[in-house]
């Protein structure tokens, strides 16, 4: 049928759940064959915008207001149109095999049996993804997932591909592979594309144009040589090596049942008032590595180790911290997951800060004051009372790395704190990293984004990718 043309009139749309609007106002008209970049301020609603083009915001779930159409009719009704790729390729794998995986959709729209496997591997081929049908999507890094589930939206032949943040979670080899995928696939102007990206700089070779969402409402359009503001970054005031906090001695795992380890044998060492970043390709065992250190694994092989300026109050202190009880823990050492989702506890983001302070002692007024200031800081005061699970990628984000912080513990273990994030918190979040470097602190920051490295770290600890995975 072609590529599919969108057009938006005065549209916005507000959550159920939510007094304000997530987006409004909103003026856009996206020709056939059209490729647009969608970026803007962390939590100014380009999320809901894609799932809004791809027809995943029911009635039930808000209120809209305008008009949005694709092909000239409501996109609820041109779901079969559109392909979508989420941030998190996790989330849209199904089948346990790759092959299985892309012709999922294919028969869930009820194409005939004969036509399956032909589009499969046509559309496996067109991102480039050359490891087989039989491959176990367990086995597969991050990059290749990607790939996979850019093929699984690709292969019903979309008139309309819509790709939310593809590479936020990919090393930049990955993320080169994605985009040189979606280049491939889109490169005839058979798709319309509209992705979603603070990063402007990787795809401009591709897109048309730059289309700005205002947290205000309404949008501003750039021509792909637009250029966003330089990232600002903190002034570091260094305090010199401190203490010896936590060391991994040859610290690896194994999963139960795997013939292939997560981690081999890693040494590490965070010391009061140094950074240590930790970078390396998908599969790797960077976030394996932060588990470990941060005392919510128990290696299989080796041994993390807590110094005696870490373990002081405890009652048995020479237990390892996968032994801590949870009270203990969270006094000790604040962690952030690379899915910020996974750690939330409560219905509100007031809530959500102040339980870590209150549970370790902290009166209720002091744990409500220092709730209030990280709120300010992070850009989060308008939210306090929402639920953590209706906030955008990027505000999720920053509300654990706000939870981590409030305990005040003397070690942060930080699994890719800086995704999803506009240049101004992006600035914010990196600023307020950098003050917790006082001497007394250990920060250990797992990232693939190289500012981040250049603005915070003090040792850098790069793991080589394991010889299964690519």
């Amino acid at each position: 049928m072609g590529p599919s043309g969108v057009r938006l009139a005065g549209w916005g749309f507000r959550h159920a759940t939510r007094r304000g609007w997530a987006v409004r106002d909103v003026d856009l008209e996206i020709e056939p064959g059209e490729r647009v970049l969608l970026t803007g301020a962390s939590g100014s609603g380009k999320s809901t915008l894609l799932r809004a083009l791809a027809g995943l915001l029911p009635p039930e779930s808000g209120d809209a207001a305008g008009r949005l159409t694709v092909d000239g009719g409501p996109p609820e009704r041109r779901r079969h149109r559109v392909g979508m790729v989420f941030q998190d390729p996790d989330a849209q794998l199904v089948m346990t095999r790759s092959g299985d995986d892309v012709a999922f959709g294919l028969e869930n729209i009820g194409m005939p049996p004969d036509r399956i496997w032909p589009a499969v591997d046509a559309a496996m081929h067109a991102v480039g993804f050359d490891l087989g049908r039989e491959r176990p999507t367990a086995a597969l890094s991050g990059g290749q997932k990607q790939r996979l589930v850019l093929a699984g939206a690709l292969a019903p032949l979309p008139g309309l591909l819509v790709l939310d943040e593809p590479t936020a979670q990919l090393d930049p080899e990955g993320a080169d592979l994605v985009r040189a995928a979606v280049e491939r696939a889109v490169g005839d102007r058979s798709a319309t594309l509209v992705v979603v990206d603070h990063d402007v700089e990787s795809w401009r070779p591709l897109v048309d144009r730059v289309v700005e969402l205002l947290p205000s409402g309404g949008v501003v359009e750039h021509d792909r040589r637009w250029i966003p503001p330089l990232l600002r970054f903190p002034v570091r005031r260094p305090a010199g090596s401190g203490d010896v906090l936590l060391s991994a001695d040859r610290a690896g795992y194994t999963h139960r049942g795997s013939p292939a380890p997560a981690l081999l044998p890693t040494d590490a060492l965070l010391v009061g008032g140094r950074t240590l970043a930790i970078t390396g390709p998908n599969g790797s065992g960077k976030s394996t590595l932060a588990l470990l250190l941060a005392g919510l694994r128990a290696p299989t092989t080796g041994r993390v180790v807590a110094a005696p300026p870490l373990t002081a109050g405890l009652r048995s202190p020479a237990r390892p911290p996968s032994r801590w009880r949870a009270a203990e823990l969270v006094e000790r050492i604040g962690t952030v997951f690379q899915q910020p989702e996974h750690q939330f506890l409560t219905g509100r983001v007031r809530d959500e800060l102040s339980l870590g302070p209150l549970r370790s002692g902290t009166g209720s007024t002091t744990a409500a004051r220092l709730a209030d200031e990280l709120l300010e800081r992070l850009g989060l005061s308008g939210l306090a009372e929402a639920n953590p699970f209706t906030l955008s990628g990027g505000q999720q984000r920053r509300l654990s790395v706000a939870t981590a912080l409030a305990t005040r513990p003397r070690v942060l273990v930080l699994d890719e704190p800086t995704f999803g994030q506009d240049r101004d918190t992006w600035a914010e979040l990196v600023a307020l990293l950098a003050e917790q470097q006082d001497g007394e602190r250990a920060l250990c920051v797992v990232t693939h984004d190289a500012a981040v490295v250049a603005a915070l770290a003090d040792d850098v600890l790069h793991l080589g990718v394991r010889a299964a995975v690519r």
